[in-house]
C-alpha cells in the first residue's frame, strides 16, 4: 500500500493561517464587547473590586487589544479595588492566560517540528 500524502500549497496553507487569524480577532471583539458592558456594570455597582475581578480581567486583558486598536476605550484595569488582592488576582489572570497561550502554541509549535522531521 502507498502512503502518499499530498502537502497543502502554500495559498492554501495562508488561506488557513488567515481564517485563524480572522477567527481570533472576531473572537477577541466579541470578548472586549462583553468586557466593556461587564466593566461599565461592575463600576456602576460602586463595589471596589477584589480577587475574581482582578482574576477575570487579568486573563481577558490580552483579548482587549483588537478592541483598544480600533479606538475603543475598554477598562483593563479596575481603578475602584481593594488593593493587594485585587492585584494578585490580576496578575494571576495575566499570567494564566499567557500559560494557555503560550503552551498551546509551544505543543502545536512542537507537533510542526515533528511533522516536518517525519518522525
Amino acid at each position: 500500500m502507498c502512503d502518499t500524502q499530498v502537502k497543502p500549497t502554500l495559498l492554501e496553507r495562508g488561506g488557513r493561517i488567515a481564517k485563524r487569524c480572522f477567527l481570533v480577532l472576531l473572537i477577541a471583539v466579541c470578548i472586549g464587547a462583553c468586557l466593556k458592558h461587564l466593566s461599565a456594570a461592575l463600576e456602576r455597582a460602586g463595589r471596589p473590586a477584589g480577587f475574581s475581578r482582578g482574576l477575570v480581567q487579568g486573563a481577558l486583558m490580552p483579548m482587549s487589544m483588537p478592541n483598544l486598536l480600533a479606538g475603543q476605550d475598554i477598562t483593563i484595569y479596575s481603578q475602584n479595588n481593594t488593593g493587594l488582592s485585587y492585584k494578585l488576582g490580576y496578575t494571576a489572570g495575566v499570567n494564566g492566560c499567557g500559560v494557555i497561550f503560550f503552551g498551546f502554541l509551544f505543543w502545536r509549535v512542537r507537533r510542526w517540528k515533528r511533522t516536518a522531521g517525519g518522525s
